[in-house]
């Protein structure tokens, strides 16, 4: 697998740096997220305002403590805002119950984690299971399927520690898919890996995303970021947009 295609620019057919509200599946207005600190208020985020539409592919950039892992927290429903309104699929998630938040939380968001995150005593397969398991019901042939379309069909009935890196990334894909949600979360998903399984992964969320999901990407790897239709960049804690390779365009100050 070359390098060249790993890192071939998905180009949009959509604006860089426009979204449509009425096709909106995450929307944010007048977002921000304060935290108490001693004796005074920390803004983690400041007044974000955007949209990323159904299907699109959005990579989100920036350095440590630019409010990266908070933007991440909100868009997950992991979080709530302090003041603003965020949709999610067009439904305010601040009105909703924290077992509503859940339940929803299961229905519309996979997740895809740097660290991984899997249960060290479950095999590949059962730790696919526990996202069915937290949704609905399990399907272990389901869940066997999910494993074989990142190529890890030989692989389910392993312990993460049996697996390599790349292979516990896919793992975490899998599990990510079960439920079938349209959006995808990915936080640094090839942050640990060495290059062969960075182009895997890519590989993997580019079919993702031609197959009709959602991708929220966040990246410090520039390359990785090339991958996506629009960038969202972060700077002490607003939120700025551009098309990948153009100029910021600010959202919101």
């Amino acid at each position: 697998m070359s390098e060249a295609k790993v890192v071939a620019e998905i180009k949009s057919d959509w604006p860089a740096n426009t979204t449509r509200p009425d096709c909106a599946v995450i929307s944010l207005e007048g977002v921000c997220r304060e935290y108490a600190g001693r004796g005074d208020v920390v803004r983690a985020l400041e007044d974000a305002t955007f949209s990323i539409v159904a299907g699109e592919w959005v990579a989100i950039t920036g350095p440590s403590g630019s409010g990266k892992s908070t933007l991440v927290n909100m868009l997950g429903c992991l979080d709530r805002p302090t003041r603003g309104e965020l949709k999610i699929d067009n439904v305010d998630v601040a009105s909703m119950s924290s077992t509503e938040l859940d339940r929803f939380r299961a229905e519309k968001i996979g997740f895809i984690f740097q660290q991984f995150h899997l249960i060290p005593y479950l095999s590949a397969v059962e730790n696919v299971m526990l996202a069915q398991y937290f949704h609905s019901m399990t399907d272990e042939k389901e869940a066997k399927a999910a494993l074989d379309r990142v190529g890890l069909g030989h692989r389910t009935g392993h312990l993460p520690s049996e697996l390599s890196g790349g292979e516990q990334q896919r793992v975490c894909i899998a599990r990510a898919l079960i439920n079938n949600p349209p959006i995808l979360l990915a936080d640094e998903p090839t942050g640990n890996l060495d290059a062969a399984n960075q182009a895997i992964v890519a590989d993997l969320l580019k079919d993702l995303h031609r197959n009709g999901h959602t991708v929220v990407m966040v990246t410090h790897d520039p390359e990785m970021a090339t991958l996506a239709q629009r960038r969202i960049a972060l700077s002490h804690g607003k939120v700025f947009c551009h098309p990948v390779g153009g100029p910021i365009v600010t959202l919101r100050r």
